[in-house]
């Protein structure tokens, strides 16, 4: 019988509601939101935005080269996989949050890619005329699901 501790549990429903949530508002903002595609300003500092990245993190390799979605798609998958087979292991309550919610962004980033072909990043931060580049839920997820990991490392008193 399979066993799958409750960390691990932890980090799949994690993973999951990371999906939902990014899958929702990518959603909810291409069909509802965006109708008709604009800026929508809320502050001096924050706009929700549409914009579509067919490459990587902060609009690396971002061209109209219908290979990348496929290619990235591959190398996303299988650090997913890598990523699963490591929280299966996980003993503990913030690792397992913290690989859940980097598992969960990036399935839901490789979700757009399957279905649109790019990444749908809405959210947009700036200072001035110094935008930072759009992102979504999902991005949002990795980083906080990284910093989580990096935290646990360098705090954490398990004994090795």
């Amino acid at each position: 019988m399979l066993f799958i501790s409750r960390f691990a549990r932890l980090g799949y429903l994690t993973a999951i509601m990371a999906i939902l949530a990014d899958q929702f508002t990518k959603w909810w903002i291409l069909e509802k939101v965006m109708q008709p595609p604009r800026v929508i300003t809320f502050n001096e500092y924050f706009n929700i935005v549409l914009t579509w990245n067919n490459g990587i993190s902060f609009g690396f390799f971002n061209n109209e080269n219908k290979i990348n979605a496929l290619v990235i798609s591959l190398i996303a998958t299988a650090i997913i996989i890598f990523l699963i087979r490591l929280l299966s292991k996980i003993e503990t309550k913030e690792p397992a949050i913290g690989l859940g919610l980097i598992v969960g962004g990036a399935i839901g980033n490789v979700i757009d890619r399957s279905i649109h072909g790019a990444v749908m990043d809405f959210l947009d931060v700036h200072i001035n005329v110094y935008h930072w580049p759009a992102f979504n839920i999902a991005d949002s997820c990795i980083t906080v699901g990284a910093i989580i990991l990096v935290i646990d490392s360098l705090f954490s008193r398990r004994q090795n």
